[in-house]
C-alpha cells in the first residue's frame, strides 16, 4: 500500500506549533485516511464547529490544507475514500469526516460511545456534537483478540484490507487507538494523541511546557497514557528499522515520515 503524509491542520499552540498528521492510504479498494484533520466546514463555520478552544490551538485553517484538497491534488475525488480510521474524536481529528459523507468511519467502540453518550465534564467539553451532525457511517471495533508489537490487544481490519491494524491505546480519551499501516518496506504507527512529542518516547529531547500541561489537562486517563506511553518509549529504543512511530501533532516526525515515505505527500 502507497501512503502519503499529509498536514491536515496547522495549529500555534503558544511554544509549540503543531501539525495535524494524516494518512491517506492507496489500497486495492480504495483510499483510506487514517483521521481527517480540519475540514472545509470547519474553516467556514469555525466558532459554532471549532468553539473557544481556537482561540488557544489557533488553528491555520486553511482550504490547501484540507484532505478533500490534498487528496485532489493527488488525483483523488471524495468518493474515492471509502474508509476513515480515526484514533479518537477529538475536534482536529474528525473535522475533515463531512467532506467525505459516504466513506464508513472506522473507531473503537469506546470512542464511540464516549463522544456520543458523554459522562464525564471533560468529555463533554472536548467533542463538537456539530462535526458529527452528519452522521456519519459509522463502524464499531472492540478489538480484543490478538497482541501486536507488545500492545495486548489489536484487531486487523480486513473488511478495508490487509495491512491495517487498530490497536487500542486509551489514556488521552477513553477510547483513544492508535493505527498501524503496512506501507511495504516498513509499517507506519499512526499514534494519534498518545504522544505529543518525541522527547516522551526517547527520555532526552526537551518536551516544551505547553504540551506537558495539554497533555495532562486533557487526559481521560493519565496512568493509562503513561502506560501506553512507556510500551511506545520500548518500540522506539528497538533497533529494527521496520516502524516508523508517529504522532499526529509533531512537526519534525511528520517530516521524517514524508521523508521516508518517498511518494508524493503535502
Amino acid at each position: 500500500m502507497k501512503v502519503h503524509h499529509l498536514n491536515c491542520g496547522t495549529m500555534r499552540l503558544p511554544g509549540a506549533p503543531l501539525v495535524c498528521h494524516v494518512l491517506a492510504v492507496e489500497t486495492g479498494r480504495g483510499l483510506v485516511l487514517v483521521d481527517s484533520g480540519f475540514g472545509t466546514q470547519d474553516i467556514a463555520e469555525p466558532a459554532r464547529r471549532l468553539g473557544g478552544i481556537r482561540h488557544i490551538v489557533r488553528p491555520a485553517l486553511d482550504l490547501h490544507e484540507t484532505a478533500l484538497h490534498q487528496i485532489g491534488q493527488l488525483g483523488f475525488r471524495a468518493e474515492d475514500v471509502t474508509h476513515i480510521v480515526v484514533t479518537h474524536f477529538d475536534l482536529d481529528h474528525i473535522g475533515g469526516l463531512a467532506d467525505f459523507p459516504d466513506a464508513q468511519v472506522h473507531v473503537t467502540a469506546a470512542e464511540a460511545h464516549g463522544a456520543l453518550s458523554p459522562a464525564t465534564r471533560l468529555e463533554k467539553s472536548r467533542y463538537r456534537s456539530t462535526q458529527l451532525s452528519h452522521h456519519p457511517k459509522l463502524v464499531r471495533h472492540d478489538p480484543t483478540g490478538e497482541q501486536w508489537r507488545g500492545f495486548a490487544a489489536a484487531e486487523q481490519l480486513t473488511g478495508i484490507d490487509d495491512g491495517i491494524v487498530l490497536v487500542p491505546m486509551p489514556g488521552h480519551t477513553r477510547g483513544h487507538a492508535a493505527v498501524a499501516v503496512d506501507a511495504g518496506d516498513h509499517w507506519v504507527l499512526h499514534c494519534g494523541d498518545a504522544f505529543y512529542h518525541p522527547g516522551t518516547l526517547d527520555g532526552t529531547t526537551h518536551v516544551p511546557a505547553a504540551l506537558r500541561i495539554q497533555e495532562r489537562l486533557v487526559a481521560h486517563d493519565i496512568k493509562a497514557l503513561r502506560a501506553n506511553q512507556t510500551r511506545l518509549a520500548d518500540l522506539h529504543k528497538d533497533t529494527e528499522t521496520d516502524l516508523t512511530v508517529v504522532s499526529a501533532h509533531d512537526p519534525t516526525l511528520f517530516k521524517a515520515a514524508r521523508a521516508r515515505g518517498g511518494g508524493a505527500s503535502m
